[in-house]
């Protein structure tokens, strides 16, 4: 075997290691829920879902898509995106929806719906959003 064909098969051992552990994904960081909303449960049954179904259609739908992809037909206009509420609701509680669907987020479209949907309404969309697949 040459001298240098050692070199070249650790090269490539080396190319070919480095391909295959890839970029980590880095983590979704969410940012404390206040103290208000903190720990907040639903009052709510398992047929809040049926109801929050409508709700989410009327007022979520645009943006974040019929499965809640970030998606819907006016997420294309948005700068950042709308969340993809299979991959938030999958990493936080209820709590942390509750509080952005009644407050909003700053620096985003997402705006509050507090003052236009009442408690047991915003419920019934936290609802729905844990039955999206």
């Amino acid at each position: 075997m040459k001298p240098y064909s050692f070199f070249i098969m650790a090269l490539l051992l080396t190319l070919i290691l480095s391909a295959c552990g890839g970029t980590p994904t880095p983590a979704v960081s969410f940012a404390p829920v206040p103290p208000e909303f903190a720990g907040k449960t639903s009052p709510l049954g398992a047929d809040a879902a049926d109801a929050g179904a409508l709700n989410y259609a009327t007022y979520c739908e645009s943006c974040h898509g019929a499965s809640g992809l970030g998606d819907g037909p006016a997420a294309a206009a948005l700068n950042p995106p709308a969340a993809n509420l299979l991959t938030v609701a999958s990493q936080v509680e209820d709590d942390y929806l509750f509080w952005r669907i009644s407050e909003g987020k700053m620096g985003t479209a997402m705006v509050g719906w507090g003052s236009v949907l009442n408690e047991e309404q915003i419920w019934q969309v936290v609802a729905y959003i844990r039955t999206l697949k």
